[in-house]
């Protein structure tokens, strides 16, 4: 019989149980990985570009941004597509404070857009900063003169009722008039407008904030005069707003989805009386700014050189740095001193 020293013996127990740790850990170190990869969203969804304007892994980020003209009346509530907008403008365009929004739509195509109103020069600067086709159902005097001299590339419903935009029979006018991305697409090639996208986009990153339950804001007001008046609420579970009007969702008329967003700016400026119907709202220049993500605030400022209409609109915090935005939908509610 052969006897095995006891310190080899020792020694080999050692050996075999070392090479058994290293065994274990490598395959809990495999099933990580393996747990990782199938919790991802896919292989081709890693594989699409972010959106300039969200920073939003899409397959239209080469898309040319197409933005809408559409109301913000109660008549016209619910508003059809509108929860698929990447990025939103909305302002006040009268003296008794009624509101309009410019809807921009890159990454997602609905089936159906409106109600879709008229143009304000005020919106102008701001579709031409992001690079944006402008669609609109005519327009306020002095912006229906720029847009038909092709300051910017733009569809108009005057020109092309019945067949890019169509009125409603079930809907009261002035809020019948609607349109869909594919229609609005293919006029734009059609006119020979460049269709790939020049914005030279936001910075977005996924940086987290230190902060304190003390710190988070959970309710936005946005004081626009009443019907108007509108709310955002932070939902910390999904760190996204949500978006009401007196207590109550506001939802999209397309699918029941309620209107959300990642970001919310409000950018603060002047407005004047340019006639009993209609005010002029400063788009260009500069002023202050809040910007809410995360469930945050931070104040800084909005600037927009006016030495070209195509300069982009820049938010900066208060040491003057770009403002770096969670990937998302945006709002940028513009309220006036």
């Amino acid at each position: 019989m052969i006897r095995i020293p006891k310190f080899n013996l020792n020694r080999i127990i050692i050996i075999i149980g070392a090479v058994a740790l290293f065994l274990v850990v490598a395959f809990f170190f495999w099933l990580n990985e393996t747990i990782i990869i199938n919790n991802d969203n896919g292989a081709d969804e890693e594989l699409k570009p972010e959106s300039p304007l969200t920073g939003i892994r899409c397959a239209n980020y080469t898309q040319r941004p197409i933005a809408v003209m559409m109301a913000s009346d109660e008549e016209a509530r619910p508003l059809s597509g509108l929860s698929q907008a990447d990025l939103v403008f909305e302002m006040p365009v009268a003296p008794n404070g009624i509101t309009r929004l410019m809807a921009v739509f890159q990454c997602e195509k609905p089936e159906e857009i409106g109600s879709v109103r008229s143009a304000r020069g005020d919106f102008i600067p701001l579709a031409a900063g992001i690079g944006a086709i402008l669609a609109h159902w005519g327009g306020e005097q002095e912006a229906l003169k720029q847009l038909n001299s092709q300051i910017i590339d733009n569809v108009d419903a005057m020109k092309y009722e019945g067949t890019v935009f169509y009125r409603k029979k079930n809907t009261k006018p002035p809020h019948n008039g609607f349109t869909d991305w594919d229609k609005l697409f293919e006029k734009a090639e059609s006119l020979n407008y460049n269709l790939t996208d020049k914005f030279s986009g936001y910075l977005h990153g996924q940086e987290k904030i230190s902060k304190n339950l003390s710190d988070i804001v959970s309710n936005i007001s946005i004081n626009y005069p009443a019907p108007y008046n509108i709310q955002w609420n932070y939902e910390q579970n999904t760190n996204i707003y949500q978006r009401t009007r007196n207590g109550e969702p506001e939802t999209d008329k397309n699918s029941g989805k309620e209107i959300s967003a990642s970001v919310i700016i409000v950018m603060k400026t002047n407005s004047r009386f340019i006639s009993d119907q209609y005010i002029a709202v400063d788009t260009e220049g500069g002023g202050d700014a809040i910007i809410y993500q995360n469930g945050v605030s931070t104040s800084g400022k909005w600037f927009k050189n006016a030495g070209s209409l195509t300069n982009k609109l820049y938010f900066y915090d208060d040491n003057g740095q770009e403002i770096k935005f969670t990937p998302g939908k945006m709002w940028v509610e513009i309220v006036t001193n």
